[in-house]
């Protein structure tokens, strides 16, 4: 039975993996902040010692931009320094390494989607804090999925999905971003390409978003419209929503690795809000 240690298990990732895992197939040992601060490099060692993980999968980040900017120390301490304990552990007990990242390590300024082969350029705090974590994991530890995404959504009070649904009970008109690109992702999706890919030992980076890309506003109007809600929605530059934090203008991350594995295909992107949002209908 494989060993997995998810840690920031609290997080919409964190909980997806939980959700579609098969326990009959692994031993998962869940940590968050409360139980396990990935910063204290002692008690992260110790951790791992004692409980000797096949898989580590780093789902631990300070994904706030606004906070990042703010306090850039708490960014790098989490989003770096926590990465590179996690790493040292895969490696002292031979471990595979999952390290979660994101679109961020990019500028966003080409209008073109990025390949995993493309130079890293953040013009953000959080960005280069990842870019940091990233550049640890392949520094201490060469068993690593390093997995960058984009636009993610689940389980979680602080998502774009999340935000807007909860913004449209109450506002009659939303100011969403025309000028922002990406490709939502559900929590859910990401976390079974994760999964499928601790199974292998295709070490490396991926990218990992739902097929197809829209702008912010597209991506509003789908949401609205499966949640059967006629709030009106304007379309306004990124720095006129307050929906639309400090990230690139665009994000469209290629999967190619994926592609050229011709291995595991994601789903699109509207395919994926739509179960979501069905489940969101229920609950």
């Amino acid at each position: 039975m494989l060993k997995v240690w998810i840690v920031g298990s609290a997080s919409q990732l964190g909980k997806a993996i939980n959700d579609v895992l098969d326990p009959l197939e692994m031993e998962v040992f869940n940590t968050d902040v409360d139980e396990l601060d990935v910063t204290q490099t002692d008690d992260v060692l110790n951790f791992g010692e004692i409980n000797r993980p096949d898989v580590i999968i780093n789902c631990a980040a300070i994904t706030d931009t606004e906070l990042c900017e703010k306090e850039p120390e708490l960014a790098y301490r989490v989003n770096a320094l926590g990465a590179r304990n996690l790493s040292i552990v895969a490696r002292k007990t031979g471990a595979k390494m999952v390290q979660l990242s994101t679109d961020d390590v990019f500028d966003g300024t080409v209008k073109a989607a990025h390949t995993e082969f493309d130079e890293m350029s953040p013009k953000t705090v959080y960005g280069a804090s990842k870019r940091a974590g990233e550049n640890y994991v392949r520094e201490f530890t060469h068993k690593h999925f390093i997995v960058r995404s984009n636009w993610v959504y689940g389980h979680s009070d602080n998502n774009f999905v999340n935000n807007l649904l909860k913004a449209s009970e109450t506002e009659d008109n939303l100011p969403i971003a025309c000028d922002q690109f990406g490709s939502p992702t559900s929590a859910r999706d990401l976390a079974k390409i994760v999964l499928y890919l601790i199974k292998t030992n295709e070490y490396g980076t991926y990218h990992a978003t739902c097929q197809g890309s829209c702008s912010r506003y597209e991506f509003a109007q789908e949401i609205l419209k499966l949640a059967g809600k006629d709030t009106r929605i304007v379309p306004v530059p990124a720095s006129q929503s307050r929906f639309s934090s400090v990230r690139p203008d665009y994000a469209i991350l290629d999967n190619f690795i994926l592609r050229i594995m011709n291995v595991y295909e994601m789903p699109h992107w509207k395919e994926s809000l739509r179960e979501y949002m069905e489940e969101w209908k229920e609950n």
